[in-house]
């Protein structure tokens, strides 16, 4: 992070947790993105067992102006199925806020 300070600082960082242990608290990180929960390949009515794991295990999260983005991405562990948490490929559009 050494000569970015001031500057619009995005970490990809593959766990989540990392972001209110380590991240928040440590740093000035604008945007996080990470994935790591692959909703554990399962959702159902909106939620996922990842819930009971991860605080934040898909979408985007907001702490203040700062921001977190989980994918829960393409692949699988262990067993070779998804339901409900369909692949994902994301597209960010960053633009500048004015002062």
């Amino acid at each position: 992070m050494q000569g970015t300070e001031g500057m619009f600082q995005i970490l990809l960082r593959h766990n989540p947790t990392h972001w209110r242990r380590e991240v928040l608290p440590q740093s000035d990180i604008s945007l996080m993105l990470a994935g790591h929960t692959h909703a554990m390949q399962g959702i159902l009515f909106g939620h996922s067992l990842s819930e009971l794991i991860y605080p934040e295990w898909k979408g985007m999260y907001y702490e203040g102006n700062r921001a977190l983005y989980v994918n829960i991405g393409i692949g699988y562990v262990g067993l070779p199925f998804r339901f409900g948490a369909w692949p994902e490929v994301t597209v960010l559009t960053l633009v500048s806020m004015p002062d």
